[in-house]
């Protein structure tokens, strides 16, 4: 596994590259696109026109991650709305509508995942059906989705076995996704040109989010640890300080050298992820005075679930698009030529694939047997043990990210002495 950086920011740059050559083509055409004083907004429609012409996949990410959208508000309906029976309780407020929504959605990606994958050049057939074609494919994912509701329910509870391991395979590579973009721009601020223009900028940064971490951990404190019987909110916030100055002690030692800008990062991240665990804690729970709040005034309720069901497609969509953020062997050599496809189709996918898991376990707990809030979203002692899991593994991944280069230096340099 290596770590190179910008792998989702390069795609972005890719985009802007296209737009820009897009924009550059309208300008040798200025009797179509006209000129004077409006020739801003006309260079700007021949662009967006541009965008239709032919296959495009930076425009196609956008569309599948329109339908992982349109399936997870279809998917909320069922459990609040729709079917009132599941499997082995009758207050599962659609649990199984969820998991045959989720099965839907992720049979459509991974048919998807099967018809592209080692796709390489934007010249292959395959191209054009990941970016066009798709009257076709909403037919595949609407008849796919109605299929799944002629499915018997025992095959539906199988599936939702088998989502756990998906949704947590979805959950790694999130962080991964997550640490290296952080350690790619710290990286990127730690370079001598980024230093010397913003020395004082990425130090007020730097500094605004350590002391943010630890102005988080005290709040938690605060909010889910008013007594000491509380002690299973104080070992997750105890642990989570623990973790944030073990990442700051291994970054600023003397052969990492990091800098204080990646642990700050990484220590607002771990933050947050403890504090969404807490916060799926049952809302009956004493220590979870926050949760009572929230469910005291719907808006507040409505609002949170809203931003969580943007913040799963947004994560969704920017980990498929980081192709690079998991590779088995060293790619340094490998140079990228005019025709590359911008992303990788296959692993964009098959991260969407297990998406689809991932949002049918938020939205059951994590455990398709027990009863969901309406509005609520990941609540549960199994929905909670995971954010904790998650966070710590989080930190795990960012130290050995960390220690790795300088373990795989220091064999280099020992089996060279060898021979």
């Amino acid at each position: 596994m290596t770590v190179s950086g910008g792998g989702a920011v390069a795609v972005d740059m890719e985009a802007g590259g296209g737009a820009a050559a897009v924009a550059a083509g309208g300008e040798h055409d200025e009797v179509r696109c006209g000129g004077g004083g409006g020739r801003f907004v006309e260079d700007w429609c021949c662009a967006c026109a541009g965008l239709l012409v032919g296959p495009n996949p930076m425009m196609a990410r956008y569309l599948y991650a329109l339908i992982f959208l349109v399936t997870n508000l279809f998917a909320w309906t069922l459990r609040d709305y729709g079917l009132k029976v599941c499997q082995g309780a009758r207050y599962c407020l659609g649990a199984e509508g969820v998991l045959r929504v989720s099965l839907g959605c992720f049979l459509f990606f991974f048919v998807m995942f099967l018809s592209t994958v080692k796709t390489k050049k934007v010249h292959e057939c395959r191209n054009s059906w990941h970016s066009e074609w798709w009257p076709v494919k909403v037919v595949l994912w609407l008849g796919l989705t109605a299929l799944t509701f002629l499915a018997p329910s025992p095959l539906v509870q199988l599936y939702g076995k088998v989502a756990h391991f998906g949704a947590g395979a979805f959950l790694v590579i999130q962080l991964i996704s997550v640490t290296r973009f952080i350690m790619w721009l710290n990286d990127c601020c730690q370079s001598e040109t980024t230093r010397k223009r913003c020395h004082l900028q990425i130090q007020v940064v730097s500094i605004v989010t350590y002391v943010g971490s630890l102005l988080g951990i005290v709040l938690m404190y605060v909010w889910y640890a008013p007594s000491p019987s509380c002690k299973l909110n104080i070992l997750f916030i105890t642990v989570t300080l623990v973790l944030v100055q073990l990442m700051t002690f291994v970054s600023m030692s003397s052969k990492v050298k990091a800098g204080y800008l990646a642990p700050g990062l990484m220590g607002i991240y771990v933050v947050f992820l403890c504090w969404s665990a807490i916060r799926s804690e049952p809302h009956t729970e004493i220590c979870n005075k926050k949760a009572e709040v929230a469910t005291s005034a719907d808006w507040v309720n409505i609002a949170s679930f809203v931003i969580a069901v943007i913040v799963i497609v947004a994560a969704t969509f920017s980990t498929g698009i980081d192709s690079k953020c998991i590779q088995f062997k060293n790619a340094e050599g490998d140079s990228e030529e005019e025709d590359d496809i911008p992303y990788g189709f296959g692993f964009f996918h098959l991260v969407f694939a297990m998406g689809a898991m991932y949002f049918a376990m938020i939205f059951v707990g994590w455990n398709a047997h027990h009863p969901m809030e309406k509005w609520t979203i990941d609540v549960g002692w199994a929905s909670t043990w995971v954010r904790v899991g998650n966070e710590w593994l989080a930190a795990i991944v960012y130290i050995w990210m960390m220690l790795a280069p300088i373990i795989w230096k220091t064999r280099q340099v020992g089996s060279s002495a060898e021979t």
